[in-house]
């Protein structure tokens, strides 16, 4: 929870630092806190990184860690931001690595979860393999590739979504001999 949703429950700063003391209450970051006793999920990182920057949505890597579709452990939470957003937080709870999107890019795909109590945003798994052969160059064809053909065969998203977000996201001239290859 955040300093301000500490105040609104009635903890003003004295009591706060008094937990914090007692070890009943954990500071995470600056400005976030948690109780000592409470529940730490694969996903915690994401959480943080969520509470950290407001507006953004996990993508890339994380977004196909979060729907169980790769390999991959990154080590930095990949969340995208809106273009038109100033520069990049100054305190991060987590280490992140950030994607600036504009228009039905960046708004379109975006799922909700609830992680620890946070409410996140992350790309559905038809956006975020889109996104992955948008940034192959940072993501790796290969990673896309298996992103692809792991929720195909799993049935995690259907073509017309597909199609609909590579048009979105203008890559569907790329992806089209692969997505081909894949589904024949």
């Amino acid at each position: 929870m955040s300093t301000a949703q500490m105040r609104s429950a009635g903890v003003g700063r004295g009591r706060l630092a008094g937990l914090v003391r007692a070890g009943r209450v954990e500071r995470v970051a600056r400005g976030l806190y948690r109780w000592t006793d409470s529940d730490i999920t694969e996903h915690h990182s994401l959480a943080l990184a969520s509470r950290s920057i407001r507006g953004s949505v996990v993508c890339l890597l994380s977004a196909l860690q979060f729907h169980g579709l790769t390999t991959q452990m990154p080590h930095e939470v990949w969340l995208a931001i809106d273009r038109r957003r100033g520069g990049p937080p100054r305190r991060r709870a987590v280490p992140l690595r950030l994607f600036r999107l504009s228009g039905a890019c960046f708004s379109s795909g975006i799922e909700r979860h609830r992680i620890e109590g946070v409410t996140i945003r992350v790309y559905s798994v038809a956006k975020t393999i889109v996104d992955c052969f948008k940034f192959r160059s940072k993501v790796g064809l290969d990673v896309a590739m298996e992103a692809l053909r792991e929720g195909w065969r799993e049935r995690r998203f259907k073509m017309d979504d597909l199609w609909h977000y590579a048009e979105v996201c203008r890559v569907a001239r790329v992806m089209r001999p692969y997505v081909e290859m894949e589904v024949s």
